[in-house]
């Protein structure tokens, strides 16, 4: 978890919601601000600041953030207006949009 906050902290002078593993969301998620997801959610979202699906997470539904971070699985789009990051452990069914995209090794 260390890497995510410090992706975080490198991309917003914020606090950080952090969504906890135990926790299923169902609906649309929007706000303002730094958002870690390390639970379940089904549906979309639309964050104004950077967005990290840490490892363990899953989100069915279109991700839409400045910057996204994704660790966990996605069965969706992931829409950035700045860049993408998936990460090794990352597993996505859908299309990826953003200025830069950037797949580690091992990631889907």
């Amino acid at each position: 978890m260390l890497n995510f906050k410090r992706r975080i902290q490198d991309s917003t002078n914020g606090p950080t919601t952090y969504v906890a593993a135990s926790t299923t969301i169902a609906g649309t998620v929007t706000g303002k601000g730094a958002y870690v997801f390390c639970g379940t959610v089904e549906g979309d979202c639309d964050i104004d600041g950077p967005l990290t699906l840490a490892a363990g997470g899953r989100w069915k539904g279109t991700l839409k953030a400045t910057d996204i971070v994704v660790a966990g699985v996605v069965e969706g789009d992931v829409i950035a207006t700045q860049r993408v990051e998936i990460l090794g452990t990352a597993r996505v069914t859908g299309s990826l949009a953003g200025n830069s995209i950037a797949v580690a090794e091992g990631g889907v």
